[in-house]
């Protein structure tokens, strides 16, 4: 247990006589309250009577320390002695012996878990559970991450509050404004224009704001008790702190976690630093790793690159690469001319500098835009040379080596001044020279209001020709000039052909402009789709009309056009953040050009990016299409990733120790050390060796090798490593029998990065048939329909989420969100209900088993028994199925609400008939029940299994129930029964509600009647040719709602076929034979299922008198004739006497009864 600080009592005439502590410590409170970690949950639903959770809570937390006492989740691999190593093949031996290996993400030791975690680790969780049902050795392990700057940049934040002041902040005034809500992160997709690069949405990053000023306030928010809020400035006290209440959570969450296999990332894990040193070693010498100058996203302050999750903000922004185009200026405009006098050399060469990401356009310039209330500067590149372009640009381009050369950076923006600073209104007007432009005599700088000074460099070339957003612009200018205060002419420039595109002619822009109806630049939504389909069109489908490449297709001219214009001196490369990214020391981050260590992923390794991308087509299991897709689309436009940083906390780069290893770098592969961590050390640590005994010192780079099946063993590796045969064979067996991970689960945000990498580094260090068999990604959790919150209240952590529902209540909450890549939701009404529920089906099992009125005799069973007991095999079939396809909602769904819905039919069904339930199908339910619902409500299943069935073990290690298939004439009468049912309670339920509202009514439901239901033994003859139809449909193997609904349409007679041919339909497609249906056979006798349901039916439908049954048989003299078969009641016909048919009797047919209500 961590040391905590014990808070002294103080007493009143303490406070007396410390006046200004009072004061002091009020100040503190008031944030304190503000920031009480309760309050980020204070808009969820608040609990009342808690008994029934109390008392489920207490089932769960006994079966919990049983499972943790046994060590029941604690996976063993097949022994080298009873299968020696060499003697069976890996996938051999997952035949002779099954395995089930799955992890999520290891969460990030900076806090608790919250709801959205738990979220993806129930998905392991319930797939965990049904692979040990499956008689499968299971293996589900969890890590701690700790890797990279979040960490050491709040022990730093911390190490400056406490000297601001003092070790418990006591010298904190509460400040008015502590700071105001930032906007969310852009996201990719809102910041990039380049439509040739996949776009991954971030809408966790999107969803946050950030409102705290000090590191010390996001800890009181964290409920850390403010005594010891200092000793998190010690960036090793996190990794303490963290995990153990990590594993608490997940303990009470009921997860079957193999906690052996625990570590914390970093070199604090000396065995886990040599893991992650083994494998940059191995990747640097298949020059995977390699050393070069590249765009990244860098953070001043830091002084090096900020990756993915070195941000509070900008996750997945990405370096947007631009053509920076130099356009001369020939004449300035008076206004500029007059302000920069004596600011500027007379002789230099000042340019206009737009970014593009359209080069080959730029033969089609007709004139360049600027803000008019945009303030420029103009910034000093040489003696002789001046760029006019935003502070913003000018900053980044500093790291690009445009102002600062020799891969010097500037400290601050004080380092980069402008000689002079213009508004864009000023410079209106100015003669500049645009290269490539067909306009030889110069362009003129004209006023655009949608220019944006935080995208590009504020400055923006006219391409009207294939821009729908300038042809709009220009338009405007010239009728407007004199508004405008330009002479019409300057936008009035010739509108060249340079593009030709199939579909929108040479002129894409102002075509679309007149297709669209777009009147004006503030059209801006038309524009916007304008803009997109012009881009496409023209770099997909476009041919070059003008230059030197005139004929080539677009997407071939494009980077030669660009390399033209650098070549020329008439451009550079320029690069910038697509989005705002702040990074983990709340500095905002620029694009440098630097040389770093990075990982070779995407084209400039083409073997390798088409090796992962051929995997993930036909080997790799992604359980949903936009996952695969997701996969296919980021590997086209992935490239190198920086893989080293000089700040934060991780492994040293082996061969240049002065660089960490990156946080995304140096978790791509440790499933693999999950396989062996127990064996190597006892402790999370490293500090107390593991079952093998085997120090850090010698688990060397061949020994990785040889775990890891990439050598074999040898007389100069026992003696290097001073590793046993013994042992290493050992270490070897459990990385080949738990690999390949069956399935890797992660939210979908990690397919850009974490993911993809995974699977890179899988393909590289390891041998094919241990590549990843699967991965699924989920959709981010939502709570009670709106994004998760803590300003809004609207947030739970796992450890709330179990305090306040019980683990089982939760679990199946987690179950009932959904299991697409769409977000999910938690609703807390549903985790509520599910203790009612739960509480009560526990109640009625212990209750019904100990009845001593059920019935017992094996030869006395009835219809609703055998119906009773085939539904319950049905469900446990489908729940299996779903189970299989980790289509969680809808297991559960079979597995717990069909489940009780069917005991409640039979329940209710038998009490209709005064007839007791059956002793050994109600003991099948209870059993059934708690065996299908145990993966994902396992307290509650074992609770029922040794305390109510009184089973000798857990029902941790019972297996799937094997039960009958169900037989289709049983399915099919149960359908008959509920479909009848409904039906004649509905009909008798509308009466009802008409007769309230004062309408007429087919007879009165208030006074006493008579329920007549009419049965047929043939179809009527117009049938024969929608039996036909869907003979031949389902020959076709096309049972497809819409085409077979459309020739049923056709036939013209919809209104009373359609529900004809669905009932076909269903009858097939619920396990009928199709010759039965097609012949019109019934699968089961209809009349003796009515005749069963009789005495149901007249409990069911108020003041019901009697029901008869009348069979439709036969016309006679053209009428057709009524027979009684079977009656319930007082006042009825007899049996076999003729009864007089109403209109509802001609609709009736084999299957279909119709039915008619009279008063008596």
């Amino acid at each position: 247990m961590l040391e905590r600080t014990v808070r002294p009592y103080l007493t009143i005439s303490h406070f007396l006589r410390n006046t200004p502590l009072i004061r002091k410590m009020a100040a503190i409170n008031s944030v304190s309250d503000a920031l009480d970690p309760a309050n980020a949950a204070r808009s969820t639903l608040k609990l009342e009577n808690t008994e029934k959770r109390d008392t489920l809570i207490k089932i769960e937390k006994k079966y919990q320390r049983q499972w943790q006492d046994s060590g029941i989740f604690n996976a063993v691999a097949p022994s080298t002695s009873d299968a020696p190593l060499g003697s069976i093949t890996s996938a051999d031996l997952h035949k002779k012996h099954p395995k089930y290996f799955g992890t999520f993400a290891f969460p990030y030791m900076n806090g608790t878990l919250h709801a959205g975690h738990s979220f993806t680790a129930s998905k392991v969780e319930y797939t965990a559970g049904f692979a040990r049902m499956q008689g499968k050795r299971v293996l589900f392990p969890l890590g701690f991450h700790c890797t990279g700057m979040p960490i050491k940049a709040c022990a730093d934040k911390l190490s400056d509050d406490v000297r601001k002041f003092g070790q418990n902040f006591e010298g904190y005034k509460d400040e008015q404004g502590d700071g105001s809500e930032l906007p969310p992160a852009p996201t990719q997709a809102e910041t990039k224009d380049d439509i040739t690069k996949f776009t991954s949405k971030k809408s966790k990053a999107a969803a946050k704001g950030v409102k705290l000023k000090y590191q010390f306030q996001i800890m009181l928010a964290l409920g850390i008790p403010r005594e010891e809020i200092h000793r998190f400035a010690d960036a090793n006290y996190w990794l303490k702190y963290f995990p153990p209440l990590c594993k608490r959570d997940l303990d009470n969450f009921g997860a079957r976690i193999d906690w052996r296999r625990s570590f914390v990332t970093t070199d604090a894990n000396p065995y886990y630093d040599t893991f992650v040193r083994w494998q940059m070693h191995r990747l640097k010498e298949m020059n995977k790793i390699q050393y070069g100058s590249r765009y990244t996203i860098y953070s001043p302050k830091d002084g090096q690159p900020c990756m993915d999750h070195d941000r509070t903000e900008g996750e997945g922004v990405a370096p947007q690469e631009y053509t920076a185009l130099k356009l001369k200026v020939k004449e300035w405009a008076p206004e500029a001319a007059k302000a920069l006098q004596g600011k500027i050399p007379d002789s230099a060469s000042v340019y206009f500098v737009p970014a593009t990401l359209r080069p080959e356009t730029m033969y089609g310039q007709t004139c360049c835009f600027v803000g008019p209330k945009i303030k420029y500067g103009i910034f000093k590149v040489s003696e002789n040379e001046y760029y006019v372009i935003t502070k913003r640009a000018a900053w980044n381009m500093s790291f690009q080596g445009v102002f600062f050369k020799n891969g010097i950076f500037p400290k601050d923006a004080s380092e980069l001044m402008p000689m002079a600073e213009l508004t864009g209104a000023a410079v209106v007007g100015t003669l500049v020279n645009a290269p490539l432009s067909v306009h030889k005599e110069g362009v003129r700088i004209l006023p655009m209001d949608t220019v944006s000074p935080t995208k590009g460099t504020g400055v923006v070339t006219s391409v009207p020709s294939d821009s729908p957003d300038d042809y709009a612009t220009v338009t405007d200018l010239a009728k407007k000039a004199d508004y405008y205060g330009i002479k019409k002419e300057w936008a009035e420039l010739e509108i060249v052909p340079i593009v030709d595109t199939p579909s929108y002619g040479n002129l894409a822009a102002p075509f679309l402009v007149k297709k669209m109806k777009i009147n004006s630049p503030k059209d801006t939504k038309q524009l916007t789709e304008a803009k997109d389909l012009a881009y496409k069109e023209g770099y997909y489908k476009g041919t070059m009309m003008v230059g030197d490449f005139e004929g080539e297709a677009v997407e071939l001219a494009k980077p030669k056009v660009k390399a033209q214009l650098i070549q020329s001196g008439d451009a550079f490369e320029y690069a910038e953040p697509n989005g705002y990214v702040v990074s983990r020391s709340a500095d905002e981050c620029v694009v440098a050009y630097l040389g770093q260590w990075f990982l070779n992923y995407g084209e400039n390794d083409p073997a390798w990016r088409d090796q992962v991308l051929d995997h993930v087509k036909n080997d790799l299991e992604t359980f949903s299409s936009e996952t695969q897709n997701g996969f296919e689309k980021n590997l086209e436009w992935l490239n190198r990733w920086a893989c080293a940083r000089t700040y934060g906390l991780g492994s040293k780069l082996p061969w240049e120790p002065k660089f960490l290893v990156e946080s995304l770098s140096d978790s791509t592969i440790y499933m693999a050390y999950y396989t062996i961590a127990h064996l190597l050390h006892d402790d999370i640590f490293g500090e107390q060796p593991g079952l093998l005994n085997i120090k850090p010192e010698q688990m060397i780079d061949e020994v990785w090798d040889y775990i890891f099946c990439r050598r074999e063993i040898s007389d100069e590796l026992l003696k290097s490593s001073r590793i046993s045969r013994s042992d290493l064979e050992t270490m070897r067996r459990e990385f080949e029998y738990w690999y390949p991970l069956d399935m890797r689960i992660s939210g979908k945000d990690l397919i850009p990065n974490h993911l993809t990498f995974f699977l890179y580094i899988h393909t590289a260090l390891f041998p094919r048939e241990f590549w990843p068999s699967g991965i699924r990604a989920n959709g981010h959790l939502m709570l009670n329909g709106e994004k998760m919150s803590k300003s809004t209240g609207n947030f739970l952590t796992l450890s709330d989420a179990v305090s306040k529902y019980g683990a089982d209540a939760s679990r199946i909450a987690l179950a009932d969100a959904g299991d697409g890549v769409e977000d999910a939701n938690f609703e807390e009404t549903v985790a509520n209900q599910i203790i009612l529920r739960m509480y009560t089906l526990k109640e009625w099992c212990e209750d019904i088993i100990k009845d001593p009125s059920l019935r017992t005799s094996s030869t006395d069973k009835n219809l609703w028994d055998s119906l009773f007991e085939n539904e319950m095999h049905t469900l446990v079939h489908h729940a299996y199925t779903h189970y299989a396809a980790t289509d969680y909602k809808v297991a559960l769904k079979s597995a717990l609400y069909d489940f009780t819905s069917v005991r409640d039919f039979y329940r209710e069904a038998l009490a209709a008939a005064s007839i007791a339930m059956h002793r050994d199908l109600v003991t099948a339910y209870i059993s059934l029940q708690a065996l299908i619902i145990s993966p994902i409500a396992p307290h509650w299943a074992d609770y029922i299994w040794q305390e109510v069935l009184e089973k000798p073990t857990t029902i941790q290690n019972a297996l799937w129930p094997v039960v009958p298939q169900p037989e289709a004439s049983l399915t099919a009468a149960y359908i008959y029964i509920r479909t009848t049912s409904s039906a004649i309670t509905s009909a008798e339920g509308q009466q009802v509600r008409k007769k309230s509202k004062g309408k007429s009514t087919q007879f009165d439901p208030e006074q006493p009647k008579r329920l007549i239901i009419y049965t047929a033994s043939a179809f009527p003859a117009w049938q024969q040719k929608y039996i036909d139809l869907v003979k031949d449909f389902h020959d076709r193997a096309s049972l497809e709602d819409k085409s077979l609904n459309a020739e049923v349409g056709r036939m013209g007679e919809g209104k009373k076929a359609m529900p004809f041919v669905q009932t076909l339909k269903r009858r097939i497609q619920t396990g009928e034979d199709a010759s039965d249906v097609f012949d019109r056979k019934l699968a089961f006798d209809e009349t003796e299922v009515l005749g069963q349901m009789l005495r149901g039916l007249r409990k069911t439908v108020p003041k019901c008198r009697g029901v008869e049954i009348v069979a439709v048989e036969g016309e006679d003299e053209g009428k057709k004739r009524g027979r009684i078969v079977r009656s319930e009641g007082e006042g009825l016909g007899a049996v076999g006497e003729e009864r007089e048919l109403l209109g509802a009797a001609e609709m009736a047919v084999p299957g279909g009864p119709t039915f008619f209500f009279e008063n008596v």
